[in-house]
């Protein structure tokens, strides 16, 4: 999974930057995260978990999906669905300014 955001002013959706990626999740088997990600793979928030073990507090050391797609290519994983909301999905129903709902994003 990962998170970002997007750059836009009030009046220029038009001219919307794509995204910014903030934080890319890891999320499985301890040891096939370690295998797989190697020294990009950053364990400091679950840094005791054992190998036969799954966790969901890693992320990697980069903020840019297609080195985590490379990786992942190249210890044989395919693609085979995706989802992806162009809005915030924490926005709560008290807080739903534009700026809020629109310029952030989670993705899994």
């Amino acid at each position: 999974g990962y998170r970002g955001s997007y750059t836009i002013g009030r009046d220029a959706q038009a001219d919307a930057k794509f995204r910014r990626v903030a934080r890319i999740t890891v999320c499985g088997k301890t040891s096939l995260a370690k295998e797989v990600f190697g020294d990009t793979l950053n364990e400091s928030r679950d840094p005791d978990r054992p190998p036969e073990r799954y966790t969901s507090r890693y992320y990697l050391k980069f903020n840019f999906l297609e080195q985590a797609f490379d990786k992942l290519s190249e210890s044989g994983f395919h693609m085979v669905a995706c989802s992806s909301t162009g809005t915030c999905a924490f926005a709560s129903s008290t807080d739903q300014s534009e700026d809020k709902i629109w310029t952030s994003y989670t993705e899994y």
